[in-house]
């Protein structure tokens, strides 16, 4: 992908630059705003400098199968692709890729999907982290700092391949530093495909969700995610379910308002022949 691909071509080269190709289709640029999700072949194997750049309506980036691990990435690729939620690779999740690389050019956000054949096999979620410069004036020495648990989990790789094990660990230091939102977005993504996950690992992701109820239902409603919420309405409190249907309802989902309240049903009384 040559220099700013993707990115607003009056911004990249001026509101007199020749247009060609997809504009003679379609009359304008797959480029900036307009370019929401992208899927890229496998014989991928550059990112020059600000490929995605300005490209605020991105939410996802899809790479085929056979992409290589040493994928080389320029600079500010994906900078203000503030919607960019996922990346989602055509590959086993034990397989070698370049998922490192690509979650190390986004310190925001972001998720990453494992889905060999199109069928979601892993998921996981690397929260926001923050890097700091602190001068020290008198001897104009530089200190780099990083605040957030999200750059050690990008860091948990056996050179180019997920290590979920250490991926999983990295949580108990995020139930300190992450705020509660991205604690059940970790927990949940890791729950509903649980690949390599140790019963452990398991029970503290359980353990997170029970304490979090709404706030692992919030987003769930919002996007009416009924997976995602068969998963979690078992693990809730009667309290919190009934707390999580009163949500749904209110949000117009009654299918979700359904899930919540069917777990916490109870029958008095079995029938049988002589009853009827």
């Amino acid at each position: 992908l040559g220099p700013y691909c993707f990115s607003a071509r009056e911004r990249a080269f001026g509101p007199d630059a020749r247009r060609t190709g997809p504009q003679e289709l379609f009359g304008h640029a797959i480029a900036g705003d307009f370019v929401q999700r992208v899927t890229l072949p496998g014989t991928v194997r550059v990112f020059h400098n600000a490929a995605f750049y300005n490209c605020r309506g991105l939410t996802e980036l899809c790479l085929g199968p056979g992409t290589p691990e040493t994928l080389s990435l320029g600079s500010d690729l994906f900078t203000n692709c503030r919607a960019l939620e996922c990346f989602v690779l055509d590959a086993p999740p034990d397989a070698p890729t370049g998922l490192k690389r690509l979650a190390g050019a986004v310190s925001a956000d972001v998720g990453a999907v494992f889905a060999p054949g199109g069928q979601a096999a892993a998921r996981v979620f690397f929260p926001e982290y923050f890097e700091y410069l602190d001068e020290n004036t008198p001897a104009h020495i530089f200190n780099h700092s990083i605040e957030g648990e999200g750059y050690r989990m990008r860091q948990c790789f056996d050179g180019s391949t997920m290590n979920f094990d250490e991926y999983d660990s990295a949580f108990e230091q995020a139930l300190v530093s992450e705020s509660p939102a991205s604690l059940c977005r970790i927990a949940l993504d890791r729950m509903l495909c649980p690949w390599a996950l140790r019963p452990e690992a398991a029970e503290r992701y359980r353990a997170c969700l029970r304490e979090r109820a709404e706030t692992a239902a919030a987003p769930l409603i919002a996007r009416r995610a009924e997976q995602a919420m068969r998963l979690l309405c078992p693990l809730l409190e009667p309290a919190d379910r009934a707390a999580v249907a009163r949500r749904c309802a209110a949000a117009g989902w009654s299918e979700g308002a359904a899930l919540a309240l069917a777990h916490g049903a109870r029958h008095t009384k079995r029938y049988d022949f002589d009853d009827l």
